[in-house]
C-alpha cells in the first residue's frame, strides 16, 4: 500500500471521528439541558394542555355569565357589563385558536377578572332580590291600605248624602256634623292621594363615556365622569291615573348644593309651598305596568368628589332616592 492511499484512508478516519464527535456533544448537551431544565422537553405538550384547559374554563365561565344576566334581568337590573363580558370572552377564544402560544400570563389575568366580575354579580343578585322583597311586602302594604281608605271615602260620601236627606234635625247639628263629615272627607282624600303617588324602585346610576361605553358609576374619577344614566322603575299602582305626569330629577353634591344649569334645561318646582332648584325634568305617560324611566344628564363642570344624592319628585311627592360616589 503506498503513502497516499494511507494518507487517504487515515483523512477518512479522521472525518469519523470528528463526526462522532459532533454527536456525542450534542448528545451530552441535551442531556444537560434536560438535567438542569426538566419541563424543556414537555414543554409543548403542557403549552398544550394549559390552552384546552383554557378554551374549557372560557367556556364554563360564558355559560356562568349567561346565567347570571338571566337572574338580573328578572330583577330589573342591568346587564351591560355582562354582555359586553361574553363578547370578549368570544374575542379571547378566538385568539387561543390563532395563537396558540399566547403568554399563560395574560390568559390567567383575563380568567382571573372574568371570576372577580361573577362574584361581583352574585352580590348584586342578592341585593336585588332582597330590594325586591321589601319593595313587594311595601306595595302589599300600601295596597292594602288604599283599599281600606276607599272603603272609607265611600262610606264618609254616603253618609253624607244621607245626612242631607235625613229631616226633623236641627239645622245646627246638621251644619256641624257636615262640617265634621267634611272635614274628615278631605282627610281621607289626602290619604288616597298620598296611597296614590308614584313610587320609583330600583334607582342606579351609570356612566357613560365619550365613546358610549356605560359602567357603573360607583368610585368613578371626577374627571372621566361626563355624562350619567340615572334610570328606574315607576311601580304599579291600581290608584294611580293612567296619563302624562311630569318627573323631576335633583342631584344634590357633598356640599348640599344641586347640579343645575338653566341653558341645559335646569328649573325649579313647587313642594310643600316651597321653590325647589331640579336638576332635569321629564314627562311621561304613566302606563301603570311597573315601566321604566331613564334620565341622561351631560354637566359642563367637573363633579365634585364624594357623595352625591339623587332625589326624584313627581306631583307634589318625594317619589324615590339614590346616591353614587366620585373620585
Amino acid at each position: 500500500m503506498d503513502s497516499n492511499q494511507i494518507r487517504s484512508r487515515e483523512k477518512k478516519q479522521e472525518r469519523l471521528i470528528a463526526v462522532l464527535l459532533f454527536f456525542v456533544f450534542m448528545l451530552g448537551g441535551l442531556l444537560l439541558m434536560e438535567k438542569f431544565n426538566p419541563g424543556f422537553s414537555v414543554w409543548g405538550s403542557r403549552q398544550e394542555a394549559f390552552v384546552e384547559n383554557a378554551r374549557q374554563r372560557l367556556d364554563s365561565i360564558s355559560e356562568q355569565l349567561q346565567v347570571r344576566m338571566v337572574q338580573i334581568k328578572k330583577l330589573g337590573g342591568r346587564v351591560n357589563e355582562l354582555e359586553v363580558a361574553r363578547q370578549q370572552i368570544l374575542s379571547d377564544q378566538k385568539a387561543l385558536a390563532e395563537n396558540p402560544e399566547m403568554a399563560q400570563k395574560e390568559i390567567e389575568k383575563k380568567l382571573a377578572y372574568y371570576l372577580r366580575l361573577i362574584t361581583q354579580k352574585d352580590v348584586e343578585i342578592r341585593k336585588l332580590r332582597k330590594e325586591n322583597v321589601v319593595l313587594i311586602a311595601r306595595n302589599d302594604s300600601l295596597s292594602r291600605e288604599a283599599k281600606l281608605l276607599q272603603d272609607g271615602l265611600t262610606n264618609v260620601q254616603k253618609a253624607l248624602r244621607d245626612s242631607s236627606l235625613t229631616f226633623d234635625v236641627k239645622q245646627k247639628e246638621l251644619s256641624e256634623r257636615s262640617r265634621i263629615l267634611e272635614v274628615r272627607n278631605q282627610e281621607l282624600v289626602e290619604k288616597v292621594n298620598v296611597a296614590a303617588a308614584l313610587r320609583a324602585e330600583g334607582v342606579n346610576v351609570y356612566a357613560i363615556s365619550s365613546r358610549g361605553k356605560e359602567a357603573g358609576v360607583q368610585n368613578q374619577k371626577a374627571k372621566r365622569l361626563e355624562k350619567i344614566r340615572v334610570i328606574f322603575h315607576l311601580q304599579e299602582n291600581s290608584l294611580a291615573a293612567k296619563e302624562v305626569k311630569t318627573i323631576y330629577l335633583r342631584i344634590i353634591e357633598p356640599t348640599g348644593n344641586i347640579v343645575s344649569d338653566y341653558s341645559l334645561g335646569s328649573g325649579s318646582f313647587e313642594f310643600k309651598g316651597k321653590d325647589l332648584a331640579y336638576t332635569a325634568k321629564q314627562r311621561i305617560f304613566y302606563e301603570n305596568n311597573h315601566q321604566s324611566v331613564e334620565f341622561i344628564y351631560a354637566r359642563a363642570n367637573a363633579y365634585k368628589e364624594g357623595r352625591h344624592e339623587i332625589e326624584l319628585y313627581a306631583e307634589g311627592f318625594l317619589i324615590g332616592l339614590g346616591s353614587f360616589e366620585v373620585r
